[in-house]
């Protein structure tokens, strides 16, 4: 390597200041010192200035690296590697990736983002379902006393669950200017898609974490914290919030179950509260009903399922059929001792109540 010009007029004045000083045993000493500082002056700028370079080197490295991480997966910081980046360099430019770079947003903006719209508008869909749902089963509550001067609304709101927060929010970044802005399309919306379609598949090592995931967040229904207002008939003002039915005692459960219940299948039949529609589907088979409710709820659900002209099949234990009598128009016995046959008595309720006195 060649010597810079400063080094070598610093040698030659030093060899001028030698040559000119008279050589002894005591002058000696001192002028090898002077040469040895000298030499050591020069190495140490050579070692600082190696140093710098090597750190601008591995800046510039990392800096690659960081800004395309896919690419830079297998190299690491050195001045070693300083040929596996090279080596990078020539198959970069001979694949000609910035050749295929428009092509490559044309097809991750028409494919890929456009699916992550699709994905994200059905399940906003889905979602908004519900909330139609819920506005369409309070109409037929309003009209439906579920104690005296009081009826029942229910509520949904935003589930706090922090997966599902974190889904929605990863979709709405996927999805904001997908369809105007050009510059969306980097290597870091690439990654965070492959990320997402990675759990969505199952990543190695973490299948069942990720299929329980896919579960909570796809299912719109977990995307709802669902809960009940009791409110005054007369001016709408709440006279109780039911989060759950903690606390409630049974009687209060059971009939705020039988009110939800009833509302969803008028939604299910499309009923409107009191309004006989001859030609709609209205047939219920409720099985194992009322067995262990009190005596008081089934009225109240029978009553009820009446209010909304449902025809009923009850399938329930003998000691509840006194108080289903007021509602039913005939009843089936069904025995079978044996544990072979069965055998099916039926009658019509006027009958039976005309045996069961006799």
């Amino acid at each position: 390597e060649e010597l810079s010009k400063e080094t070598e007029d610093a040698l030659q004045n030093l060899k001028t200041q030698l040559i000119s000083t008279a050589l002894n045993l005591n002058t000696i000493t001192r002028a090898q010192t002077t040469v040895r500082e000298h030499i050591q002056s020069e190495i140490d700028k050579y070692v600082k200035k190696k140093q710098h370079l090597s750190q601008s080197i591995m800046a510039l490295q990392n800096s690659f690296i960081n800004r395309f991480p896919v690419i830079g997966k297998e190299l690491y910081t050195s001045v070693e590697s300083c040929e596996e980046f090279h080596a990078k360099l020539y198959e970069l430019q001979k694949d000609n990736l910035p050749k295929w770079e428009k092509k490559f947003k044309a097809l991750f903006k028409e494919k890929t983002i456009q699916n992550i719209v699709m994905l994200q508008s059905l399940l906003d869909e889905y979602a908004n379902e519900i909330k139609i749902k819920i506005e369409t089963i309070n109409k037929s509550l309003t009209d439906i006393e579920y104690s005296e001067g009081t009826f029942i609304e229910l509520v949904a709101t935003n589930a706090k669950h922090a997966e599902i927060k974190d889904f929605k929010q990863t979709l709405k970044q996927l999805t904001t200017g997908a369809v105007d802005e050009n510059n969306i399309y980097d290597e870091q919306k690439f990654l965070q898609i492959k990320e997402l379609i990675g759990r969505f598949n199952g990543r190695a090592g973490h299948v069942d974490v990720d299929k329980r995931w896919r579960k909570t967040v796809t299912d719109v229904r977990n995307w709802f914290e669902f809960s009940a207002i009791e409110k005054y008939m007369s001016d709408g003002s709440t006279k109780e919030y039911y989060e759950d039915s903690g606390g409630k005692s049974g009687g209060q459960k059971e009939k705020l179950a039988y009110t939800v219940l009833a509302s969803s299948l008028a939604y299910q039949f499309g009923l409107e509260y009191e309004k006989i529609q001859s030609r709609s589907f209205r047939f219920v088979m409720i099985d194992e009903a009322f067995g262990r409710g009190s005596d008081e709820s089934t009225r109240y659900a029978l009553h009820l399922f009446e209010k909304l002209k449902l025809q009923l099949l009850v399938i329930t234990p003998k000691q509840k059929i006194n108080v289903i009598e007021p509602y039913v128009k005939s009843i089936h016995f069904v025995a079978n001792p044996s544990g072979m046959d069965s055998s099916l008595i039926s009658m019509e309720i006027e009958e039976y109540i005309k045996n069961k006195k006799s």
